[in-house]
Parts: structure tokens; sequence; C-alpha cells
């Protein structure tokens, strides 16, 4: 099967997928990135060759917070932002979409598209109250798995108000709301209701939220969350069938269009699985902006360098792997 992969590494979690020649989502995995990356990559490219023995990859495409260095470990052709992936991964499922709200592990980010492009966008910088470690903190405080945590908010009656502006202030009003004997359903609907006020006066602050919204992300599981989303903006939002993995598509999509052209792939095959990667870092004293350098080395060799602004370190390497 001629196949693209697409590949994001984020914080919490590392998703590759398979994208066939028609664009159709073949395979998807989901694993948790665990703090180290290029482990994680190895662990998902291992498991997707597990399941699609027959794949022949034509190009791989990178995105996410590690975006960089797995795409220097595993060959990517195409290494791009989560905004531009994401959004790409959105229009190809909705071409006239403009909302993109999107909520992952630890970071949450709005897209506003007109007539195909990207206009505006935002993301959370110092709070991290709606995401999904959040989520799934608050989840285990109460003993509820964070698979139920949707559908138990769906039952609440009577939601209470709970602080959304900050994560420790939520978690606070979550515990004295307990304490004077509300329910959980009724408690966990009231977060859902303060974390999209959060969104929404932070991160969706001064953008035009138009109709057709696609809520992308792991948090987009959650029925609850969507269900506030929906009665805030007073319409409806759609949740992509891989909402959890969009990044990941984006990142095949556009990986798919860079060899287009039939240029041969520098994807360097399955075996990167096993191979042993060092990353490094050291700062450059050679002028005033002190550059904090990254190099990967691969059996001794340095393959890749980057955080240099003038080029001395990442135009100056050792060895290129083809």
């Amino acid at each position: 099967m001629q196949a693209y992969l697409g590949i994001d590494v984020g914080s919490v979690s590392t998703n590759v997928i398979i994208l066939d020649d028609q664009a159709v989502v073949r395979d998807t995995l989901y694993i948790r990135t665990q703090g180290r990356p290029i482990e994680a990559v190895q662990t998902g490219l291992r498991q997707i060759y597990e399941r699609n023995p027959d794949i022949m990859v034509r190009g791989v495409g990178t995105t996410g917070s590690a975006r960089v260095l797995s795409g220097v470990v595993i060959g990517a052709d195409s290494v791009k932002n989560e905004i531009t992936a994401h959004a790409v991964a959105a229009m190809h499922l909705v071409p006239d979409v403009q909302t993109v709200l999107e909520i992952g592990g630890q970071d949450s980010k709005i897209i506003i598209m007109r007539s195909g492009i990207v206009t505006d966008f935002a993301m959370n910088t110092v709070c991290a109250a709606g995401t999904g470690s959040f989520l799934d903190q608050q989840a285990a405080r109460l003993n509820i798995p964070i698979e139920q945590f949707g559908d138990i908010a769906l039952e609440s009656q009577a939601p209470v108000r709970v602080a959304g502006r900050c994560a420790v202030f939520a978690e606070s009003d979550m515990i004295h709301k307990q304490q004077t004997g509300h329910s959980t359903a009724d408690i966990l609907n009231g977060l859902c209701q303060a974390l999209v006020r959060n969104y929404l006066n932070n991160v969706g602050k001064g953008k035009q939220i138009k109709e057709p919204i696609l809520f992308q992300g792991g948090v987009a599981a959650n029925k609850g969350m969507c269900r506030a989303f929906e009665e805030a903006l007073n319409t409806k939002v759609l949740v992509p069938p891989h909402f959890n993995v969009m990044g990941a598509v984006g990142a095949a999509l556009l990986a798919k269009e860079e060899v287009s052209d039939g240029r041969p792939t520098a994807f360097r095959g399955f075996g990167v699985t096993d191979f042993s990667y060092q990353p490094k870092s050291f700062e450059c004293s050679g002028c005033a902006n002190m550059c904090e350098i990254v190099e990967i080395i691969l059996n001794d060799k340095v393959i890749s360098r980057w955080g240099d602004h003038c080029g001395k370190w990442s135009n100056n390497v050792s060895e290129s792997l083809q």
C-alpha cells in the first residue's frame, strides 16, 4: 500500500497516521510521549509498521512541539507548525470551515480561516486550565475514568458556577462545591462551562467565531466540553472523525503535497526504530545572541544542528544521512 505518514509529537501525546493515495486515513495510533519524544516516535513507527507490514511510504510529515527533532530522526519531507497542520486537516474535511477550536494535552489554540486562508490564530499562554492534562487531573482527583467525564457532565440538571480563570482557582472552587453538597455531575458540568468561558475570553478574545466550527484535539472527546461550547456560542460545533489526531492528518497531507512532483522521500525507513540517537545542546558564545544550539548525534556522527541565527552551526554538519 502506497501511503503517507503524518506524525504529531506533542508534550503529552504522539500521534501517527497513515494516509493513502486518495487522502483517506487508513490507520491511526495514539501513544503517550512521556517526556521522551525520540523513543515515542520510534515506538509509534514500530507499532504502525507491525499493523501495516505492506506499507510503502512515499512521504512523511511532522508537526507538534517536537516537529524539528522528530523530522530529523525519521527524515521528514515536510516539517510544519501545528497551526498549519490543523488548518490543512480541517479544510480537507470541511472545505468551507471558518473556525477551528483545538484543545490538546497542554495547550489550546483557535484558528480563524476565511476562503481557505488562515487569517488569524491565537494560543494559550500562561494557563493550562481546560487542557487535557488539567481534565485528566480533575478526573483522577474525583476518582472518575476520564472516558466517563463527559457522559457524567451531561447528566447534570443544575450546573454550578465554577471559577475557570485559573487551574488552581478552578480546582479550589470545585473542592468548595463538593463540600457544600453539590453533585458530581453538576460540578463537572459547571467546570466544562467555566473552561469554555476561559477559552473564549482568553484564547478566543477579539476573534470572530463563525460557522462552520470544528472542535479538534483530544479534549473534543469530552461531550461535556462540546455541549458547553455549543451553549456558549449558540450554534452547532462539529467534531471530525479523527479529532484527536488531526495534527498528524494535516502533516500527512502536507507531506503528500511536498512530494507531489515525484521527488523521492527523505524517509529513512522503518529501520529508524532500531537506531540510537543522542540529542545534545550547547550555548554558542560567538556573539551577543548566545544562541542555544541543539544537535542530534547518530552513531557518533552529528546529523543535524539547529537553533543558531547565523547558520554557523546548522550549515556545518559532519554527516548528512540520505
